[in-house]
């Protein structure tokens, strides 16, 4: 006498063991416009990896400092100070270039009023403390 036979049951898989956990990065296309921006001269198209990969770990680099410098002053939170104190040991903010003169040349109007404090009628500071 045949018996039909029985279909296995497959095991379940979990679907988090599936998906990879992805570093956060910056977009490949973003990149390349800010480097034709500053590069005005053409960049060939394996050059654009290279770059993503120093722009990786130059902010990977950035962000260990800004951490190192908030938890050596015994806080959790990356601050205004901690930034400042990073780019004055990179030589970008210097006593003839403070940190107010390079946010009011290269970022936009937006960021400059969170960034800058500005005396507003009624005495009052924006952004205030």
């Amino acid at each position: 006498p045949l018996q039909p036979q029985q279909a296995k049951p497959v095991p379940k898989t979990s679907r988090k063991s599936q998906k990879k956990k992805r570093e956060p990065a910056l977009a490949s296309s973003y990149i390349k416009q800010i480097f034709r921006h500053y590069a005005k001269m053409p960049v060939a198209r394996d050059a654009y990896q290279i770059i993503e990969k120093c722009c990786e770990k130059y902010f990977k680099q950035i962000s260990d400092d800004l951490e190192a410098y908030a938890h050596h002053a015994g806080r959790k939170t990356v601050e205004m100070a901690d930034l400042e104190l990073l780019m004055r040991r990179q030589r970008l903010v210097t006593d003839k270039m403070p940190l107010h003169v390079l946010i009011e040349r290269y970022l936009p109007m937006e960021y400059r009023k969170l960034l800058i404090p500005v005396a507003v009628s009624g005495n009052k500071v924006i952004p205030s403390k």
